[in-house]
């Protein structure tokens, strides 16, 4: 089985242009994100995926690999479509490219042994929630599952209800997920469903339609995403402390 890792990785944003190519440590944020994945135990191949020639060219004078793919994905789902496209393998899985330290843990417990290629399947990875204030927060996606990990929902909002007792873990979506071919060539042919329109979340479309979404636990919380400036600030700041730079 052929499994290729793939960095989302767009120049435009709206809180902060150029993110892709900010510098950290004397290389842009991209190249963490590429590097990271290049550890990961059950990726074959990693490509950045990217809809702007200055992200682009700067992948392939550090020596990554990459793809030129339309700036018209409205998703990251299109976009991993597009690449494959273009390049051949039996199981893709999203890396978000402002990631810089994803955690490669995270990305193989995202990859099962087997994947099915004669129907539509995919991945999503999760974690238990710790803090409280994170339940609450509607940029956490909880979900809940059946005794199979099989996703039945996801939402902003808390889920379960705590109706009839406290003795239960929150899990929320951690941000890597895995997709066959079917289940991307789903995604590009078929319209937002009922709760993705609700809720707006992409990967509801996949609950919507009623095809097969595995969860898979991990121990590593979503790694930290730089939206702003700020955020750039602390990542940098993280990785001095942890010497990597």
């Amino acid at each position: 089985m052929k499994t290729l890792g793939v960095v989302a990785s767009r120049y435009a944003s709206t809180r902060f242009p150029g993110k892709a190519l900010a510098d950290i440590g004397g290389k842009p944020m991209v190249w963490w994100v590429y590097h990271h994945s290049l550890k990961s135990k059950k990726l074959d191949d990693v490509v950045v995926a990217t809809d702007d020639v200055r992200i682009e060219e700067v992948c392939k004078r550090l020596g990554m690999k990459v793809v030129m793919t339309s700036d018209k994905n409205r998703t990251t789902a299109n976009r991993m479509y597009e690449v494959s496209r273009i390049i051949e393998a039996d199981f893709y899985v999203t890396i978000n490219g402002d990631e810089p330290l994803i955690d490669p843990k995270a990305i193989d417990a995202a990859i099962p042994e087997t994947v099915p290629q004669d129907v539509e399947y995919g991945t999503n990875t999760i974690c238990r929630m710790q803090d409280p204030i994170d339940v609450v927060d509607p940029s956490n996606i909880k979900v809940v599952f059946d005794c199979n990990r099989r996703a039945l929902y996801m939402s902003r909002t808390p889920i379960p209800y705590p109706y009839g007792t406290l003795d239960f873990d929150y899990y929320k979506h951690v941000g890597v997920l895995g997709y066959n071919k079917k289940m991307l060539e789903f995604y590009q042919n078929s319209e937002p469903g009922t709760f993705e329109k609700i809720e707006g979340i992409d990967t509801l479309r996949f609950i919507d339609y009623g095809k097969q979404l595995d969860f898979f636990e991990t121990d590593t919380e979503k790694s930290l995403s730089v939206d702003t400036p700020k955020d750039l600030e602390k990542v940098i700041r993280l990785m001095k402390e942890k010497k990597l730079i």
